[in-house]
């Protein structure tokens, strides 16, 4: 199965961690790997927000006011965990400090900002919560128990699963401080896949004696456009690689062949979405494809300070092109499980620029902490879910500042969430979805203002605020949490699938013993195996994965955390 040549749909962190490790260890020349994505932003993304307008998801929706900043999400690190994405950026040099790697770069900054979240719920009434107390009962208890001590060969039974489904005699659980901080930290709802919550009970098991202070936290110095995507652009650029942008692949050609399983990619058509004219890319028999079958961030669209972000209906790139090939052969999974209900997978995020350090200052006075001490999130008062229950409302990250390279030295950044954006506004009466970024801005005010100590309330200071505001971005991502989404295990197709001679799957839509999705560890490592596989390194030589849930220490850390 060696290649000599790499074709990359895709230019996110899975492929561009797979062209690192076929120019290291396949010993590769660059100039033999080739690019075709849309943008170069990839869900680790962050930059100006004149920038990000260009971007092919955002062509049919100008924007009115494109000042500021925008990062359609964030994700926290974990050393611990993300053995392949440090090995990873252990291999290139930063792209803003000298003389170091882009894993130094963040062990520096991480090592000098440690996290420690002291105002991780917060409710009207009660202000800070002590979420120290996970608030279990004995159901809960077992049935989590159950999760953490089932073994990896009994997955299946957990295929088409909701976590709702697993806890459905439980509804307690959903009712709990652990759940409130899970599901914010790390994106889950309860319609998603219960299967997946096993796996991050597995390889996140040591959070959960710290999660109501996200002590196990790391993050990189600048957003991880500039932190992480960056410094791999700038290294493959210079190593020859070639980035082809503004390039939808459209259709697949595959061989025919009297084995009907047999998957060959011959050829690649593609648009350019600039010029919106069509080609045609050959691939010969030393050619390697990687595909990055989904992407989180595909069909995600900009609002401004004036305007909601539009709802675009668009399946997806990555996913339109899966699903073609899905159409030849049986054994590529399902893409529908992941790209056909909206209502499992959609967030709408915000992205807030001010000019002075107001509303920042506010934010420290009220949480007690220092920006860049991780995620609040801010708890409901009234049944807000399907069960008749509270349920967070939204959460914000307060950025250690400057969280890009380009901010004026005044300037404050700050994200924000709503994992359930057709729940409505109390303070508008629509949904979140329908907000224009101003209307967010007063509903953060609003929820601080409910949990504000005192004795100068923040509403009182909302008109010196809003004159602060830069402009603020609304992002709907329709496909945030897909990758969570309810599944079979058979639903995402392996790396290297069962007889292809040329094809490979990347990124966070495909199959891997033991990794859990929505990390760039998962997409690291499929790109490496990959990489491995087309240059004929033996996988003996992938990063070694810690598995903590057979680590005693760990676990009985975590029981005694289960009953305090």
């Amino acid at each position: 199965m060696r290649k000599k040549k790499a074709v990359m749909i895709g230019a996110g962190i899975a492929n561009m961690a797979a062209a690192v490790y076929l120019i290291q260890e396949g010993h590769w020349s660059g100039e033999n790997i080739t690019f075709y994505s849309l943008d170069q932003h990839g869900s680790n993304d962050g930059d100006t927000t004149e920038a990000a307008t260009d971007d092919y998801w955002n062509q049919n929706h100008p924007l009115e006011n494109n000042k500021g900043y925008v990062a359609r999400g964030g994700r926290m690190l974990n050393y611990r965990t993300y053995v392949d994405l440090m090995d990873l950026l252990n291999r290139i040099p930063s792209a803003t400090e000298a003389g170091m790697t882009a894993a130094e770069d963040t062990r520096d900054f991480d090592a000098k900002h440690p996290t420690f979240d002291k105002a991780r719920l917060l409710q009207p009434g009660h202000g800070i919560l002590n979420a120290s107390k996970l608030g279990f009962n004995r159901l809960d208890r077992q049935l989590l128990t159950q999760l953490i001590l089932m073994p990896d060969e009994d997955e299946t039974k957990l295929d088409n699963i909701t976590i709702a489904q697993y806890f459905e005699n439980d509804p307690h659980f959903f009712e709990t401080n652990f759940w409130f901080m899970w599901e914010t930290t790390f994106a889950f709802r309860t319609q998603s896949s219960a299967q997946e919550l096993r796996r991050y009970m597995h390889q996140m098991i040591y959070e959960f004696s710290q999660i109501e202070h996200l002590v196990g936290v790391n993050r990189t110095r600048y957003n991880q456009y500039e932190s992480i995507m960056l410094p791999l652009i700038n290294y493959l650029k210079a190593q020859g690689c070639q980035i082809i942008l503004d390039r939808r692949v459209i259709a697949f050609d595959f061989k025919e062949t009297s084995m009907t399983d047999e998957i060959t990619v011959t050829g690649l058509k593609m648009i350019n979405t600039t010029t919106n004219e069509t080609a045609h890319v050959p691939i010969d028999n030393d050619t390697g494809v990687l595909f990055t079958n989904g992407s989180i961030t595909d069909s995600a669209t900009l609002g401004d300070y004036n305007t909601p972000a539009p709802e675009n209906m668009d399946y997806g790139a990555a996913s339109s092109l899966w699903k073609q090939a899905t159409k030849h052969f049986y054994n590529l999974g399902n893409p529908d499980k992941f790209f056909s209900d909206r209502n499992a997978s959609e967030w709408v995020s915000f992205t807030l620029t001010t000019k002075n350090h107001l509303l920042l200052n506010e934010i420290t006075r009220i949480t007690t902490q220092l920006p860049g001490n991780a995620l609040n999130s801010f708890l409901s008062t009234t049944p807000i879910t399907p069960l008749g229950q509270i349920d967070v409302d939204m959460s914000i990250v307060a950025h250690h500042q400057p969280h890009f390279t380009s901010q004026q030295p005044n300037e404050t950044v700050i994200w924000g969430y709503f994992l359930y954006p057709r729940r409505d506004s109390l303070l508008f009466e629509k949904p979140y979805l329908e907000l224009t970024g101003k209307e967010m801005v007063l509903e953060l005010i609003s929820h601080l203002s409910q949990v504000d100590p005192g004795p100068i309330n923040i509403k009182d200071r909302e008109s010196e605020i809003l004159d602060s505001v830069v402009n603020n971005i609304p992002v709907y991502m329709p496909y945030a949490s897909a990758l969570f989404n309810n599944r079979a295990k058979i639903d995402r197709p392996e790396v290297i699938p069962d007889h292809s001679t040329n094809l490979a799957f990347t990124g966070e839509f495909v199959e891997q013993p033991y990794q859990m999705v929505f990390t760039e560890q998962s997409a690291v490592r499929s790109g490496e195996i990959a990489a491995y596989h087309f240059a004929g390194v033996p996988m003996s030589k992938l990063v070694k994965t810690p598995k903590y849930d057979h680590d005693i220490k760990t676990l009985l850390r975590a029981t005694r955390k289960m009953f305090s």
